[in-house]
């Protein structure tokens, strides 16, 4: 059971601003605290998360970074762990990074994103006799430039590296980025259809997918979860659709069956900050799909993984291990 996760896609740099709300166009806004960085994006926030979760763990990282003193840093970063294999990371150019605001009120936070390294990441930067994995994590489909170009004979790029993997074995998994824009149907769709793992929240659903899954207000309409989850089967996903958000994980399982998990009632204070806790539930399915348990318990395992992300205002900070995050579920539940 050794083979491990390959994690890939987009490397960045988080800039982290605590504000004191967000403020209206041409109106101003207090940062309230000291600005921090921290490793963020797919590759960065999954990876050290599965690494925390199981030191054991084999863990191979795709993707791109600067050859900057950002770079430098994120690599530093990502070395700290030894189950981390970064051999098959490039470097060039600059390093992604994002302007991460954060408001102290109500802990929402805006993105605002500069492409960098990790939008000429591809295929090709994959050395795929030398990859012995069970499963292979890409994301977020919408900010990879190179593979979400488009490809004539499987829609796009990404869709292409994900038949690759299936071809040789490797269970594939996607996640893509919450944007506005029309962009969903056009390059996510494509990709579904070689996709075993899709683990997206609830705006991305319904855009993937075309399902009301927020009214006007921004209330989920929990009443159509299923019929998202059932379209994404549909569009490709062959094993696990899920879709989280603050109410719950929902879940389709490969054989149909629907499962529903409520979110943590967390203590008031608790919440120092969410940037990474999207990542941080994907990263608690992956693990229990690498560990061959169920869905119910992989959502079971993604919400206590996210409740840790949200103890600590950076991504990965607040990760802990297996035992020690379904201990936390356990006394939150």
């Amino acid at each position: 059971m050794k083979k491990g996760i390959a994690i890939a896609g987009n490397t960045v740099l988080d800039i982290l601003y605590p504000i004191s709300g967000f403020p209206k166009p041409g109106e101003l806004t207090n940062i309230v605290g000291d600005m921090s960085r921290s490793t963020g994006g797919c590759m960065c926030n999954d990876i050290m998360d599965l690494a925390a979760l199981d030191r054991d763990l084999p863990l191979t990282a795709l993707g791109r970074v600067g050859g900057d003193e950002a770079g430098d840093y994120m690599l530093d970063r990502l070395s700290a762990w030894p189950n981390i294999d970064l051999s098959q990371v490039k470097r060039g150019g600059t390093t992604s990074y994002t302007l991460v605001m954060a408001d102290e009120r109500s802990k929402q936070r805006s993105f605002y994103y500069c492409k960098g390294a990790s939008a000429d990441f591809c295929e090709a930067d994959i050395d795929w006799d030398a990859l012995d994995v069970d499963i292979l994590h890409i994301g977020y489909i919408l900010l990879l430039d190179a593979l979400d170009a488009p490809d004539a004979q499987y829609g796009t790029k990404m869709a292409r590296l994900l038949r690759t993997a299936q071809r040789r074995g490797i269970k594939t998994s996607v996640d893509v980025v919450t944007e506005a824009g029309e962009r969903f149907q056009r390059i996510v769709t494509p990709a579904l259809k070689y996709t075993d793992y899709c683990v997206i929240n609830e705006a991305e659903a319904q855009a993937t997918t075309g399902v009301a899954l927020l009214d006007a207000a921004g209330n989920l309409r929990r009443e159509n979860m299923r019929a998202a989850l059932e379209r994404m089967k549909a569009l490709g996903v062959s094993t696990w659709a899920v879709i989280h958000c603050p109410q719950g994980g929902f879940g389709l399982d490969e054989a149909g069956n629907y499962v529903e998990v409520p979110g943590l009632k967390l203590p008031e204070g608790y919440i120092k900050g969410s940037v990474g806790a999207g990542d941080a539930f994907c990263s608690g399915v992956l693990y229990a799909a690498w560990k061959g348990l169920s869905l119910a318990e992989a959502i079971e395992l993604g919400t206590a993984a996210a409740a840790c992300s949200l103890s600590q205002p950076g991504a990965t900070e607040g990760m802990r291990d297996y035992a020690a995050a379904m201990a936390l579920y356990r006394s939150l539940r």
